[in-house]
């Protein structure tokens, strides 16, 4: 086990299989030192979480652990990207969010905090990154927050 695993460990989280896309896609690509990933949802054991619009059906606060679900998901597939081996993150580079909210919803940034602190908390300083917060009329089946990211990886 590296770094990152004890880590992971340590804040009680267990990665899941990386997502097997269910369309004509990848789950990631790598180009040079970067890692570009799909979208990730807040899929658990292949089950949907936290569906519905934020502001109506879904809490700011369950929307917010909605993301943190997708940036497990999303560490599921860097980990793919690495041959298993997290240590191999050079840095997050960037996250851009969605979030599925009510017309007149303003807090996408606070949602998207719940990805943003996990990648802090796994990774340090080399979790830190850029990021996009953005409201969505809607998104896939019906869940409440989308989140692609892109890391650089030795």
């Amino acid at each position: 086990m590296g770094k990152i695993d004890d880590k992971l460990k340590e804040l009680g989280i267990e990665l899941p299989e990386a997502a097997t896309p269910v369309a004509n896609y990848l789950g990631f690509v790598q180009t040079g030192n970067l890692v570009f990933t799909a979208g990730q949802v807040p899929l658990k054991d292949g089950e949907f979480q936290y569906q519905g619009v934020v502001g109506k059906d879904v809490s700011i606060e369950d929307a917010t652990a909605a993301a943190r679900l997708c940036a497990i998901n999303i560490l599921s597939q860097i980990k793919a990207a690495c041959g298993g081996d997290l240590d191999r993150v050079v840095r997050c580079v960037k996250l851009v969010g969605f979030v599925n909210g009510v017309p007149e919803f303003q807090g996408q940034p606070t949602v998207i905090n719940g990805a943003s602190d996990l990648m802090v908390a796994v990774f340090g300083d080399k979790g830190k990154h850029a990021r996009s917060a953005v409201g969505a009329g809607s998104l896939p089946l019906n869940v409440s927050v989308e989140i692609e990211s892109i890391f650089e990886i030795e």
